[in-house]
């Protein structure tokens, strides 16, 4: 089975499908609709071939479906039928639990995405738990408000490295993670990495998108030992700039 897995960021709405090596893009931004997002995906593609979609969205989900329109993207996303839109199944999960998924190796780890703002997830033994711990309440503000895109210009990357420091240690001593992955476009800041922190690669949401279509693998859903040891191959592969997907078939919208 052939999978599109789509990247929808503040910037970027990046793309990749089973098989390819080299992902592709176009520029989002503040006005961006969903259905512009599938024209814009479709275009970009051009002659690749998929038989389901996975989508990571900037936002909170529930039951395959958007709760909130996006606070860094235009409107339409509420009610978008994306599965008419593309033809063909889609799943629709945070964009921050499809790069933790991709991130995930074993046992109890954190994901946090330091990019427009602050994305969050949380994988206990293969069981994959969206969170938005971006909008808790830190100093003047939130955790979003202190380490996001906005905070990092206004503040400068010293202050900016501090206040990822804090806000990393405080999540690791509320959560006791084995590890936390850094990932998103401005964990390349950082000049050290905190500890029991290990950084991310946002290749690693297109291995997230593909282990979607695992038996068992979506957010709330236990995953098997099996399932994740599958993709290794994909990992390996991606570490060398190659990305295959599951032929595993599963259940979706």
């Amino acid at each position: 089975m052939n999978v599109l897995v789509v990247d929808v960021g503040g910037t970027h709405v990046k793309v990749l499908v089973s098989g390819e090596r080299d992902p592709r893009k176009f520029v989002s931004g503040p006005t961006l609709t969903a259905k512009q997002m599938v024209a814009g995906v479709k275009k970009v593609i051009g002659d690749w071939k998929y038989d389901a979609v996975s989508i990571g969205f900037p936002g909170p989900v529930l039951r395959n479906r958007p709760v909130a329109e996006p606070r860094n993207l235009g409107g339409g996303w509420l009610g978008f039928n994306f599965r008419s839109a593309f033809g063909c199944h889609v799943k629709l999960v945070n964009d921050a639990a499809m790069q933790g998924l991709g991130s995930y190796r074993r046992g109890k780890m954190l994901f946090l995405g330091l990019g427009t703002g602050l994305g969050s997830s949380l994988i206990v033994d293969g069981i994959v738990e969206p969170m938005e711990l971006g909008h808790l309440p830190y100093k003047e503000g939130t955790y979003e408000s202190y380490v996001g895109s906005e905070a990092l210009v206004k503040q400068g990357k010293k202050k900016w490295r501090r206040h990822v420091a804090n806000v990393v240690a405080q999540l690791i001593a509320a959560l006791e993670p084995d590890e936390v992955v850094l990932g998103g476009g401005n964990a390349k800041e950082l000049k050290e990495l905190p500890p029991k922190c290990r950084l991310g690669d946002n290749r690693n949401a297109f291995l997230g998108g593909f282990r979607l279509w695992e038996e068992g693998n979506e957010p709330h859903s236990s995953t098997s030992t099996r399932s994740i040891s599958s993709t290794q191959s994909i990992r390996k592969d991606n570490e060398h700039g190659s990305t295959r997907g599951s032929n595993s078939q599963a259940t979706s919208s």
